[in-house]
């Protein structure tokens, strides 16, 4: 039985339980980044840029570690909220949420390549969310991917780049249970309500790379586990495809999933 034979009802939005909202890739959005796009999800907009320096931390220098780094920054500008949110060097120190969200994008996308064929360089993954209306963290992830293919792309193509550095894509979703339903990709209204919220970041080959999920006080059965998981893979199958057509293209263009089951 299908997610959507079981959960016909309704979203506030019109979509199905199984179905994730509109994406759309804009590619190139940062001229001077490696490689960048925004991705548009929903009404979440995440700007994702790549900047490679050829260096690596002095860490790996003093261990002795081959290869590369990547590591990754993620804010949300002071107007992507309803009310103004405070830059965090207003603060003098990051929040715990952006620490967490950032360090989230870096363990994905060091699962995205092979650390020690891309050579001696630092890749930076900057995340600025533009508006927040659910999933910032899954979008960053899904756009830096993007960001991060492209950057990939334009080493290869200046000859500074021969060995094959990607292992598997990447993209995350959220999931969640609202009114003791489950649904995928949750907008900030439904993530708000939700009793359990989820976050999966998964890989080509269907494997997790990071499984988030938590009852808002509240327990959550097997069951609903399963079916949470159930509605995220089939969500990160659709959003590859999205990101495999927007790496592929040469044109700004909408990245919309297809239905399940079509």
């Amino acid at each position: 039985m299908t997610a959507s034979n079981t959960l016909p009802s309704p979203r506030p939005d019109g979509r199905r339980a199984d179905q994730l909202r509109p994406i759309r890739f804009q590619n190139g959005i940062a001229p001077h980044a490696a490689g960048s796009t925004l991705i548009e999800w929903g009404n979440t907009r995440v700007l994702c840029g790549v900047t490679i320096e050829d260096s690596v931390p002095r860490w790996m220098k003093e261990q002795g570690v081959a290869g590369g780094w990547i590591t990754a920054e993620y804010s949300m500008l002071p107007y992507s909220t309803i009310t103004r949110k405070a830059r965090d060097i207003s603060k003098g120190k990051i929040d715990g949420r952006s620490q967490e969200i950032q360090r989230l994008i870096g363990r994905s996308m060091r699962a995205a390549l092979d650390l020690e064929k891309i050579g001696a360089r630092t890749i930076w993954l900057d995340c600025d969310v533009l508006q927040a209306d659910g999933g910032t963290r899954t979008a960053a992830i899904t756009g830096t991917y993007v960001a991060l293919a492209l950057a990939i792309n334009s080493l290869r193509a200046a000859g500074k780049l021969t060995d094959q550095v990607a292992l598997k894509p990447v993209a995350a979703v959220s999931a969640g249970i609202v009114n003791s339903q489950p649904l995928l990709d949750l907008s900030y209204t439904e993530d708000v309500a939700a009793s359990v919220d989820m976050n999966l970041v998964m890989n080509a080959g269907g494997e997790f790379i990071e499984l988030q999920g938590s009852g808002e006080e509240a327990s959550f059965s097997e069951q609903e586990l399963a079916a949470l998981l159930a509605l995220g893979k089939a969500g990160i199958a659709r959003l590859l495809e999205c990101q495999q057509a927007a790496i592929n293209s040469t044109t700004d263009r909408p990245a919309n999933p297809p239905a399940s089951g079509s």
